[in-house]
C-alpha cells in the first residue's frame, strides 16, 4: 500500500511540475522541445524498471514465491514498450481530433494535460477489474486473447479508409445535447459565459472526446499487458510510464505519423503475439525475455522497413520525368 501511495504522489508530482512550471504559459512546443521531453520519459520509464527490480527483490527474499526481481523489470519494461506502440493509433486520433475542432498549438498540451488525469483514473478502473476477472474467472484470459487477435486480423483485412471525424461521432453529438457549446476558443479556458449562459469551449470538447478515445483505445491495450503479467502494480505503472509520455511523444510524431505507416504491421504482429500467448497460456510457458524481444524486434523492423519505403518513395518521386 505505501508502495502505491508514493507512486501515486509521484505522478502528482510530475503533472504539478509539468502544468505549474514547465508549460506555466501556453506556447507552441517545438518538435526540438518534445523530442527532448521524449527521451526524458523514456530513460525515466527504462529507470523505473530499476526501482521494479528493488521492490520486488526485497518480496522475493521475504517470499520466494513471489515474481523474482529480473522477471518483473523485464515484464514491466514489456508492457511499456505494448503500451508504447500502441500509442501510435492514439496520437494519430489525437492530431484529427485537434484538427476538426481547430485548437491551436499553444492550447493543445493544456487540454492533453487535463487528458492524462482522466487516463490515469480510467485506466486504473480498467486494470483493476481486468486483473480481477482474470484472477476470479480463468476462461476471461481466452476471452481477452481471442478479442486480442480478432483485432489483428481486423487491423490486417480492414481495407476501407475510412477516416474519423469526431465532430460526426456520438460523443460529440451527446454532449451538444447535454450542455451548451460554444464556437469559440477564448485563450485557454475551457468554459465561457455568453449572456449568462455557461458554455463549454472546443478545448472541453476536444478533452471529452480525446479521453473517450482513449478508454477505446484501452480496450486493446489492457487485456494486451494482462497478457504479459497479472500483477497489479506492474500493469498499471508501466501503462501510467507510457501515457505520461504520450504527450511529448503526440507533439514530436505528430507531422511525421505518415513516415511510419509500415509501423501498423508491427503492431498487427504484436497483437497476434500476446493474443496467443493468452490462449496458449495453459500449454507454453515463455519466458519472459522471449516476449520482450519479439515486442523490440517487431518494433524495430516496423520503423526500419517505413523509413527505407520512404527514402525509395523520395527517390522514385525526384528521378521522375
Amino acid at each position: 500500500m505505501i508502495v502505491w501511495i508514493l507512486f501515486l504522489l509521484a505522478i502528482v508530482l510530475f503533472l504539478a511540475l509539468d502544468l505549474g512550471v514547465f508549460n506555466k504559459t501556453p506556447h507552441i512546443i517545438s518538435s526540438k522541445e518534445a523530442g527532448k521531453w521524449t527521451a526524458v520519459w523514456v530513460a525515466l520509464s527504462f529507470m523505473f524498471s530499476g526501482v521494479i527490480y528493488w521492490l520486488y527483490e526485497n518480496n522475493y527474499v521475504a517470499n520466494p514465491d513471489h515474481l523474482r526481481p529480473a522477471a518483473a523489470s523485464i515484464k514491466f519494461i514489456t508492457g511499456y514498450l505494448i503500451e508504447l506502440s500502441l500509442s501510435v493509433d492514439n496520437i494519430f486520433v489525437i492530431a484529427v481530433i485537434f484538427s476538426s475542432f481547430k485548437i491551436p498549438k499553444k492550447y493543445q498540451h493544456r487540454v492533453l494535460f487535463w487528458g492524462i488525469l482522466g487516463a490515469v483514473v480510467f485506466r486504473g478502473a480498467m486494470i483493476y477489474f481486468g486483473v480481477l476477472l482474470i484472477n476470479k474467472f480463468a476462461w476471461t484470459a481466452y476471452v481477452f486473447g481471442a478479442f486480442l487477435i480478432y483485432t489483428a486480423m481486423r487491423m490486417l483485412f480492414d481495407n476501407e479508409d475510412e477516416k474519423f471525424e469526431p465532430k460526426k461521432s456520438f460523443v460529440f453529438k451527446s454532449l451538444k445535447k447535454v450542455m451548451a457549446i460554444s464556437n469559440h476558443i477564448d485563450k485557454e479556458h475551457f468554459f465561457v459565459k455568453r449572456r449568462h449562459i455557461t458554455a463549454a469551449t472546443p478545448l472541453f470538447v476536444a478533452l471529452v472526446v480525446i479521453e473517450v478515445m482513449d478508454v477505446v483505445f484501452a480496450l486493446d491495450s489492457v487485456p494486451a499487458i494482462l497478457a504479459i503479467t497479472k500483477d497489479p502494480f506492474i500493469v498499471f505503472s508501466s501503462n501510467i510510464f507510457a501515457i505520461l509520455g504520450l504527450r511529448s511523444m503526440y507533439f514530436f510524431l505528430a507531422n511525421m505519423l505518415e513516415r511510419f505507416s509500415y509501423l501498423e504491421y508491427s503492431l498487427i504482429a504484436i497483437l497476434s503475439f500476446v493474443g496467443l500467448k493468452m490462449l496458449l497460456h495453459d500449454f507454453i510457458e515463455l519466458p519472459e525475455w522471449v516476449s520482450l524481444a519479439f515486442i523490440a524486434v517487431s518494433l524495430l523492423v516496423g520503423i526500419v522497413v517505413s523509413l527505407k519505403m520512404n527514402k525509395k518513395e523520395d527517390y522514385d518521386k525526384n528521378t521522375e520525368f
